[in-house]
């Protein structure tokens, strides 16, 4: 939240009672927030060993190989959660897309255009950040594709 208050970035924060990792869905439902405007922040990594960062709707899954090829990849899979703290900086239920140790390639899925804001990971359990997702794309260099598993 820092990160966006330096840049001065236009957003919300909303907190909530937090005993350890919930999932995005427990959350949404916690704050009272729709499934489809709350995004989970995903860490993978590819064939060439580089990390990549998904954000995609709490109650989705992620496409892998969409996801591979949003980031010109044959293949990315999901780091494994104990390698968490050390690529990202976050815990895990607390990552974010904003302020990692290092600013990694981030698409977010194009679902996120049909909100004016979308919800995600403060960066801490118990912290969620509401802003524009247009505005997080401008922030961070992300960019938007279809990347979740339709259905």
């Amino acid at each position: 939240m820092r990160y966006l208050e330096k840049h001065k970035v236009a957003h919300r924060e909303l907190l909530y009672e937090s005993d350890g990792f919930m999932d995005g869905v427990s959350i949404a439902k916690k704050l009272g927030q729709p499934m489809e405007k709350t995004f989970k922040t995903l860490v993978t990594v590819g064939k060439s060993r580089n990390h990549y960062v998904f954000v995609v709707p709490v109650a989705e899954e992620l496409d892998l190989k969409k996801a591979a090829a949003a980031v010109g990849e044959k293949a990315v899979e999901m780091i494994h959660v104990k390698e968490i703290t050390a690529v990202t900086g976050y815990v895990r239920g607390g990552c974010s897309p904003l302020g990692m140790k290092k600013q990694f390639p981030t698409v977010i899925d194009q679902s996120a255009l049909a909100h004016e804001e979308i919800m995600f990971s403060g960066g801490r359990l118990g912290a969620q950040i509401a802003m524009d997702p247009r505005l997080l794309t401008d922030l961070i260099g992300a960019e938007f594709r279809d990347i979740i598993v339709k259905g």
